[in-house]
């Protein structure tokens, strides 16, 4: 069965990785994993110093500090053991009935990789565990996770709001067309207000792309809104995000558009910084 998967961390973003997480699981009637990955670099398994120059026959010295990364590590763990306790009660609480747990020691990306084939959305926090109100981080393994996972993601915000609209960064391209039918058949945007962009020239061509893109949309009772924009992506796509007061941003990994480049570019870094509400990638 595949399930809906909220990555925890010590951010103050996983108690709204937490909401977001359940209100998938019930919009898609789906389970939910709480994941939570100890870094292998940060909290090694096994401490390894035979390489470490200076300390050669100083065998107490490599002793105690085997010993302190050991400490470090059984801390971390019983840590993440509370965290994803905490995580458990709350999403329970939100009427969320079938939940497991997971921990895993490694690499975040390497993690997710081995349960992808069991995932249906992966949950995860923009902002890392090192960001500040006066200085925001987005996740450091963001960007890895986002090229080498192939499942929906949704990055949210540290505050959770029930989403009820959202809009779709369209293109127009083949693989544009396969989210639109990932769209279509995914109770997450049943009944919504659905917003489909396009960013570019005003054209024929486009509004029919447009126009097809909304009769495969038509089962999902939705109200269909379609749009083209001129300018930068980044700045035009929160513009109208803004001004029509949108609460999700889907976008996809199409082709070699603008959008894609935007997507795997450096602005990418700048969208999730800036972002305030939820970004869902879809792969």
């Amino acid at each position: 069965m595949t399930r809906v998967v909220g990555c925890i961390d010590g951010s103050k973003t996983a108690l709204a990785v937490c909401d977001y997480a359940a209100w998938a699981c019930q919009r898609m009637d789906a389970p939910l994993t709480l994941f939570h990955v100890l870094d292998d670099v940060q909290y090694p398994a096994e401490a390894d110093l035979a390489g470490n120059i200076g300390l050669g026959s100083r065998e107490h010295l490599m002793e105690e500090l085997a010993e302190l990364d050991q400490k470090r590590s059984k801390l971390a763990l019983e840590q993440g053991h509370h965290m994803l306790n905490a995580a458990e009660q709350r999403v329970t609480s939100l009427d969320v009935k079938d939940v497991i747990k997971r921990q895993r020691h490694g690499d975040l990306t390497d993690s997710l990789l081995t349960i992808e084939a069991d995932t249906r959305l992966l949950v995860m926090g923009l902002h890392g565990e090192t960001s500040t109100d006066r200085d925001v981080h987005i996740g450091s393994q963001l960007e890895t996770v986002i090229r080498s996972v192939h499942r929906p993601i949704m990055l949210v915000p540290d505050e959770y709001a029930e989403p009820r609209s959202a809009m779709l960064a369209f293109d127009g391209s083949a693989t544009a067309f396969k989210g639109i039918e990932l769209l279509a058949n995914s109770p997450v945007f049943r009944g919504f207000a659905l917003h489909l962009v396009m960013i570019g020239p005003d054209t024929s061509d486009r509004w029919e792309q447009l126009k097809t893109a909304e009769r495969l949309l038509a089962e999902l009772g939705c109200d269909v809104h379609l749009a083209i924009r001129a300018g930068d992506v980044e700045k035009t796509l929160h513009a109208y995000q803004q001004e029509h007061d949108i609460d999700l941003l889907v976008m996809g990994a199409y082709g070699h558009s603008r959008i894609r480049q935007f997507l795997v570019g450096s602005t990418t870094t700048n969208m999730l910084t800036t972002a305030e509400k939820p970004l869902v990638i879809l792969r």
